[in-house]
Parts: structure tokens; sequence; C-alpha cells
């Protein structure tokens, strides 16, 4: 145990580790701990200074008596933490291991179940509000926020006909469909939507769940100092992952707007990775928070993924990397699964850390700041597309892909066009390959879809736009008239 608590003494502090050097202030001591049942769990070790040299504690006996009593009178519910005497350099150090607590949230006693929450962000305690105590306890009774029903709702405030448009040949979208989503759910002998049906479709969503938006900028250098672009999405859920990566692409494709680089250079973001962290952040998000909307910022040398809501309890960011995942919002992430936006639960994640890593990034960043989680995608330099090599030219293809998806679906907004009248319209002569790969690509993604389905062959057979694919193109004016 003396060898593990010298490798603990190596650790800075964190989420999960504070050092005290004794029991003077047991005040801001008693928060940490509180903080460590509601969060993630944690050790207090004590009898360390700042510099994180061991001093000891004059009358070990007596301070552990000292700090068990502290805790039994000042916090409720009870708070039973493992308490042992350690001796390291010759020196005795108490340390206080706290477990993620299924009596969350605990609270100062005096300050009452209303003020006195804590949890933990970083090295730091934070108050929680309102909404995070809701929060705690919710996840401590295993009930997710967007299962619960809005009763004075009805299925007719849901947007169906959108609904069906992305499930498409999924499933039919009848009542028992809907109540298996979890979309609708028993409520005093009605069926009523769940929140997650509002968020994801609610014809007023807004009005509802004011912050259930999503705010995109790019800025000029590498702070917010001066913004080129902006635009706010009020797309469904699933149908604004479409609507960010438009806008995305939109100044990947734009590196000569903010730098002197030639017209064939192209801004090498990794669109794979910040699709992945887009619905990451879409779908955990806690829309029972108030203050802000979820935002995407474009600097010139990183792009910022930020949306409201804490890890859930028993979370680490650690955890995140390693692949660990709890789902905060299952009728969203059920949808988003359902919809193939998410691959394999928990995957997502690691994935992104492990594709960063062969693309040569720096290492992506996760961080908890405030009450809203941060995703940090870095940037490289610009590179050219004559020079591209290995992973990075998969990005680079990735790029041109989109853009050829963008201008197909662009001419056949007026009326369906065969392969040929799609080339011809765009300027070739005849069926180029990018064009030849990206019509059963639009098709596959049910952007596009026949005009004579049963016969795939006919000569007469022409493309035309589906629902999702007119929302796509429309959310694409959206943003360029950001």
């Amino acid at each position: 145990m003396t060898v593990k608590i010298k490798q603990i003494l190596t650790c800075p502090e964190g989420k999960i580790l504070e050092f005290k050097r004794d029991l003077s202030s047991p005040r801001p001591m008693l928060k940490t701990l509180l903080a460590f049942a509601n969060t993630a769990g944690g050790r207090l070790i004590i009898g360390v200074n700042d510099d994180k040299q061991v001093v000891g504690v004059a009358d070990p006996l007596d301070e552990e008596e000292r700090i068990c009593n502290l805790i039994a009178d000042t916090i409720a519910p009870r708070l039973v933490p493992n308490v042992e005497l350690m001796t390291v350099e010759g020196k005795t150090v108490l340390v206080v291991e706290v477990f993620l607590s299924g009596l969350r949230p605990h609270y100062l006693k005096t300050k009452g179940p209303e003020n006195g929450v804590y949890v933990r962000l970083g090295s730091t305690n934070r108050q929680a509000d309102r909404e995070l105590t809701a929060e705690l306890r919710r996840s401590a009774e295993g009930i997710a926020f967007d299962e619960l029903p809005m009763p004075d709702l009805s299925i007719d405030d849901l947007d169906l006909m959108s609904m069906k448009s992305l499930f498409r040949g999924e499933c039919k979208l009848g009542e028992e469909e809907l109540i298996t989503l979890r979309l609708l759910t028993h409520e005093q002998g009605r069926l009523v939507p769940t929140k997650g049906a509002v968020l994801l479709f609610g014809k007023d969503r807004i009005r509802y769940f004011p912050d259930a938006w999503i705010q995109c900028g790019r800025f000029v250098g590498q702070d917010k100092a001066e913004i080129f672009d902006h635009i706010e999405l009020h797309d469904h859920l699933p149908q604004a992952v479409e609507s960010i990566m438009l806008f995305l692409k939109k100044h990947a494709m734009r590196g000569a707007d903010f730098s002197e680089i030639r017209r064939k250079d192209v801004w090498s973001i990794p669109l794979g990775i910040l699709r992945e962290v887009v619905i990451n952040a879409l779908v955990h998000a806690d829309y029972s928070q108030r203050g802000a909307p979820t935002r995407i910022a474009f600097f010139d040398d990183r792009i910022e993924v930020e949306n409201p809501g804490i890890l859930l309890p028993g979370m680490t960011i650690e955890d995140m990397k390693q692949g660990v995942s709890k789902i905060r919002n299952s009728v969203i992430a059920r949808v988003f699964r359902e919809l193939d936006l998410i691959e394999q639960w928990g995957s997502g994640v690691r994935r992104v850390f492990k594709e960063a890593e062969e693309l040569g990034l720096p290492e992506l960043q996760i961080v908890e700041i405030g009450m809203r989680m941060r995703f940090i995608v870095p940037l490289t330099d610009k590179i050219t597309v004559q020079a591209r090599t290995g992973p990075v030219e998969a990005q680079v293809e990735a790029q041109v892909e989109a853009q050829v998806d963008l201008d197909i679906l662009s001419v056949c907004t007026e009326h369906p066009l065969s392969s040929s009248e799609i080339a011809t319209s765009l300027g070739h002569k005849k069926l180029s390959g990018n064009l030849r790969k990206a019509l059963p690509r639009l098709k596959k993604a049910g952007l596009l879809e026949y005009t004579i389905p049963h016969k795939p062959n006919s000569r007469m057979q022409k493309y035309r736009l589906t629902p999702k694919g007119t929302a796509a193109i429309n959310a694409k004016r959206s943003v360029d008239t950001g």
C-alpha cells in the first residue's frame, strides 16, 4: 500500500484526487468529499502540502476520529468513506476514499438540499444548480431525462413527416414502433410524447427547450475576437448533424479566405473525426440545463465542439478515452442508432483518438468547463492536393466527395434528372468517375431516389431528391446565407 501511495503522490490533483496539508479548514474538505460522492468518487489525502511534500498529521488517531465526526455531522444523506492511516517517508498521512454514492445527491446540512450540493469539475468543487441536482438524482434512480413524459402534449406536436422521411424504408413508424422507440409513452391513460421525442422531432422544440439548438461560427485567427461567418441551426437533431458538417465543409474548402495560399490548396480538417464528435455532443448533451446551446467554433488551428452538461456520475475523461460509455439520453441515442448515425455503443470517442493518431494530429482534448463539455480537435497546417499521401489523402478525398455530392443534389432540386443530364448540368461531357461513384452513394444515404424504383435499369430512369435530400440542400443554402 505504501508503494501505491507513493505513486498517487506523483499524480496531479484532479477530478478524483486532492491533497490537504491539515484539517484547519474543514469546510473545503467536506465539499470535496461530497463532490467526490456525487461525481465519480475520489481520494482526499491529508498530510501533504501544496508542493506535494509529505508533512504528515500530528495526531493521526485523533484526526481520524475528527474527520469521521465532521462527515457524520455535516453531510446528508449519510456518507461512509473508507478512512486509512498510512506511513510515507516515516510520516503518517490520512487517506479518505469516497466512492460514487447510490444515495446522491449528497449535500451540506447547513445549506440544505437546494443549495448545498457540489460536484467535482477538474480539481475544483462547483455548487450544483437545481437542474444538475435533479440530474444527479435521476442518474442514481436510473431514469433518463429524455424518457420523461410531456403530459401536456400529443402526437400532433411531433413532425411525423420529417420523422418518416428519415426512417424511410427502416420501419413503418406506427404507434407501436413509436412506443418501442420511446418517442411515445403512456401517461395517465393516454399516449404522450417523451422529452426525447420533442427534442428530436418536436414542431415547437425551442418553446420547451430554449437551448436545444446549435450555434456555428468561423473565426479569424485563434480566438473569438473576429468572426467571419456564423449560423444558428434549429433543425431536428438527426438532420442537424448534416447541417453542421455542411458548415464545416464549406469553410474547409475556403482555406484561401484565411491565409495566402493557392486555390489548389485545401484546408485539411478531419471530417470523420468531426462528424463523430458532433454526434457525441448532440447525443450526450444535458438538455435539462439552461444557459447556452451546443456550439461549434472553427478557428484557424482547431475546432471546438461544446455541449451543455458535465460527465455523468461515475465517468471521467480518461474513461471516455478508453471507450467507456454511459448514455445520458437513451431515447436520442436509440434513434441515432436506428438511423445509423451511431455504429457501436461507446466506440466513437476511442475511435476518434485512434484516427487522430493515424492522421498525425496533436492529441485531441476533452475538458469540463463550467457546466459544459468541450471537445477540441486540433488542425494540421494546410496541405497541397498534389502532395497528399496516406491518411491525409483520405481527408482531402472526403472533402472532394462532399462537394461533388452537394453539386449533384443542387442540380436535382428543380426536377428529376437522368445520370447523363446530371453530368451535362455540371458541365461534364459524360458521366465521370466521381459522378459515377456519387450517385449510388447518395441513393444509399437516402438523399436521392429512383423515379422508377421497380425498374432500376430502365433507360427512362432518373434521380430525384428525397425529403432528406431536400432538407440537406435547404441546410446548405441556410449555411451559405448564414
